[in-house]
């Protein structure tokens, strides 16, 4: 058994946590809305359509945020056609995920489906196809609350209340080849100045994201951000990262310490958007929306699910449906721990996806739904992650990857809570084969009444969760820890991600 210390304070803050930090995302693509949220014959949908057992699923995950409706579909997307009365609402073809898109769920169904499972909306609008004029469309569509063609047109459309959404993201991944609209950094970046700006003078209060790189491996990576940045620094709040991870070739050392890549990727735009308001002059800080991270078996859509074909345009198809296992659930734990570190920088982010697709809750048509082993960690995290994070030391031994060099075994991330006393330490054991006896130091916080941990972790890294077996994997029970002299220890078994709870008087 190896040895770790792990050191924090509640003095030493990096930052506040942002509830969106704990948002998701449901894109028109394969099953995250047809078949996943909404399924009018299921016998659990309501008077809407929506699967009853889902909303639950997604309330219990605490997913305080969703970015809709894309992705890579929104490039292609006419907003148009998915308000107004559903018999009257066109089938187009899209593109991007080569699938036929009935617009059965629009902007009014998603809204009120958001309010159901209490998330706030995120609107991406289409600066792939289209522009600043469609835009600003959707936004008095959506922000007016009467008095003017559009929003009298979604009165019509039965919505008195204006959906108030406040964070707007312009367009998805523009710097990928893929993308339809795909262009240079210097066109984008002055098209969505010039869209930002636009927005603006509809509501100075809008926030709005920017994209920037779909990978920190994209060959443009930093030099697009520098670029983008330069058009729209003063006009935009955040800028957009992305960024997915998955075990290759069977080397899950490499995989297990994934968060050593996305470490690397916040610390590299951070520097980039600091790099150009130090050249702008500028008093205004644009800040991270990492608003796509996920574990995504991609190398098995591009070779067994990726539908081609001019004459092959499913409905609802089964795409990206990963079955998620318990080293996937550690990175992903582990992937929220960095998330945290930056808490003073990112302060906005979106697991990609939230249904079916990618996803932590899975559902079967007429059957259950269930949780993936990802559920769990990111379901804790949201909700004991409250307060500040602190600035957390670790010591711990150290193991060769392939991919990332040497790297630290343990990785940990602590926040308090200073209006309910509560500490939560969040961390990871990388080793696939070494218990870690993790000790920590508690006097900075007083006395401790209450100190307990959950820890997810198997027997077998590769036990999922599945339609055959829906409950296979499940966070050990609470135990309760031990404390002496100020300090306490707990064992941390291999591939493991673990969350102690510490309680002081607030």
């Amino acid at each position: 058994m190896s040895t770790a210390r792990l050191f924090f304070d509640p003095r030493l803050p990096i930052g506040p946590v942002n509830r969106r930090v704990f948002g998701s995302f449901v894109e028109h693509l394969g099953r995250a809305v047809y078949d996943g949220i909404y399924e009018p014959g299921h016998p659990s949908a309501d008077e809407r359509g929506f699967r009853t057992d889902v909303m639950e699923l997604v309330t219990e995950l605490g997913v305080s945020a969703v970015r809709y409706p894309g992705g890579n579909f929104v490039s292609g997307f006419r907003w148009e056609d998915s308000v107004g009365p559903r018999d009257e609402r066109p089938t187009r073809l899209d593109l991007a995920w080569h699938s036929t898109e009935s617009n059965q769920i629009g902007l009014h169904e998603f809204a009120s489906w958001l309010e159901s499972v209490g998330s706030e909306l995120m609107l991406a609008v289409n600066l792939g196809t289209r522009g600043t004029l469609e835009a600003l469309d959707l936004l008095e569509y959506s922000n007016r609350e009467s008095g003017s063609a559009l929003a009298d047109r979604r009165i019509a459309n039965g919505r008195t209340e204006a959906f108030d959404v406040r964070m707007w993201c312009l367009g998805n991944e523009m710097d990928g080849p893929w993308q339809l609209g795909h262009r240079s950094a210097d066109d984008y970046g002055k098209l969505a100045a010039q869209t930002a700006r636009a927005m603006r003078m509809f509501d100075p209060a809008l926030e709005v994201v920017v994209c920037g790189s779909s990978s920190r491996h994209m060959p443009t990576f930093g030099e697009w951000e520098r670029v983008v940045l330069s058009h729209s620094y003063d006009d935009v709040d955040y800028i957009s990262c992305h960024a997915y991870y998955e075990e290759k070739n069977g080397d899950l050392g490499s995989f297990l310490a994934s968060a050593v890549d996305m470490d690397a990727f916040i610390e590299s735009v951070v520097a980039t958007i600091d790099h150009v308001r130090a050249v702008k002059g500028s008093d205004h800080v644009v800040n991270i929306s990492f608003d796509e991270w996920n574990v995504w078996y991609n190398d098995r859509f591009e070779n067994v699910d990726k539908i081609t074909g001019a004459q092959n345009w499913p409905v609802a198809p089964r795409l990206l449906e990963d079955s998620y296992s318990v080293a996937d659930a550690v990175v992903v734990g582990n992937l929220l721990i960095s998330l945290l570190k930056r808490a003073d920088r990112v302060t906005s982010a979106s697991l990609a996806q939230l249904v079916n697709v990618i996803a932590p809750i899975m559902t079967e048509p007429g059957g259950i739904a269930w949780r993936q082993t990802t559920f769990f960690p990111f379901a804790l995290t949201s909700a004991l992650a409250a307060g500040s994070a602190l600035a957390t030391r670790v010591e711990s031994d150290s193991y060769d990857t392939e991919t990332y060099g040497r790297v630290p075994v343990v990785d940990a991330v602590t926040t308090f809570d200073e209006a309910t006393g509560r500490t939560s330490v969040f961390v990871v054991n990388r080793s696939q084969t070494e218990t870690v006896s993790l000790a920590f130091d508690l006097t900075g916080l007083g006395a401790v009444t209450d100190a307990r941990a959950q820890t997810l972790t198997d027997d077998d890294a590769y036990a999922a969760n599945t339609l055959a077996d829906p409950e296979r994997v499940a966070m050990r029970p609470n135990d309760t820890l031990a404390l002496t002299d100020a300090a306490g220890s707990i064992d941390l078994p291999p591939v493991s991600w673990t969350v102690i709870t510490l309680q002081t008087a607030p």
